[in-house]
């Protein structure tokens, strides 16, 4: 639940409250960076929020219970803001990887007041035209993260990687089929993939007019 100081609910109700979003990024390596979509700079818990970075909110989505939430944010690309600034260069190599993201509703005029409407990792950084959009996760993200192989009838190697050990032939490609890897290039052995875990077309077979009926294979 957020915590809204009680002097700053008030100034909502009466409306007198001036409000705005700040970002606060701290990277990996220990650099802290603010941003704000108000027209002059704030300093908000001792950071420089700069408003000439152009950074706005873009989409987003809450989520309750176990639901990771997501949300984004759009901004220029430039280096001429004493370094406070996201620069190409610093994106290209990685430096905001995996960066946290607190996003801040504040009263520009008592920069004191504030609440945190929103914490999260920067999961992707693009550039569009003359800036970037920023995707962030929620910190439940990591729940939906998938760790080690999933478990389905396809293969999860690639034509020709170690896992396959097929020298990948030119101009041809794999399905992931076994009937493929076998009929076409002999590599039963080193499938990747579970040929006989039960699908949809499971659920709707009948039993077979001749042969076995005893539980066993279908193949």
């Amino acid at each position: 639940m957020r915590q809204i100081p009680d002097e700053m609910a008030a100034r909502i109700e009466s409306g007198a409250a001036r409000l705005c979003h700040v970002w606060r990024l701290a990277r990996a390596d220990g650099v802290v960076l603010g941003f704000t979509d108000h027209d002059r700079d704030l300093t908000v818990d001792g950071a420089t929020c700069r408003a000439a970075s152009g950074w706005t909110a873009g989409a987003g989505e809450s989520a309750v219970g176990l639901a990771a939430g997501s949300a984004s944010a759009a901004g220029a690309l430039d280096g001429t803001l004493d370094g406070a600034a996201i620069t190409e260069a610093d994106v290209t190599a990685g430096l905001y990887d995996a960066a946290t993201v607190e996003l801040w509703r504040v009263d520009w005029s008592r920069p004191d007041l504030k609440v945190r409407l929103w914490v999260g990792t920067l999961a992707r950084i693009r550039r569009e035209g003359g800036g970037f959009v920023a995707e962030l996760e929620g910190p439940l993200a990591q729940l939906e993260r998938v760790v080690g192989r999933t478990y389905g009838r396809m293969c999860d190697a690639r034509l020709g990687d170690a896992r396959c050990g097929v020298a990948e032939p030119a101009g041809r490609a794999c399905d992931k089929r076994w009937e493929t890897c076998v009929g076409t290039f002999g590599n039963g052995v080193n499938f990747r993939g579970f040929p006989d875990v039960p699908g949809d077309d499971f659920l709707t077979a009948w039993p077979a007019g001749s042969g076995r009926n005893d539980g066993g294979s279908r193949r």
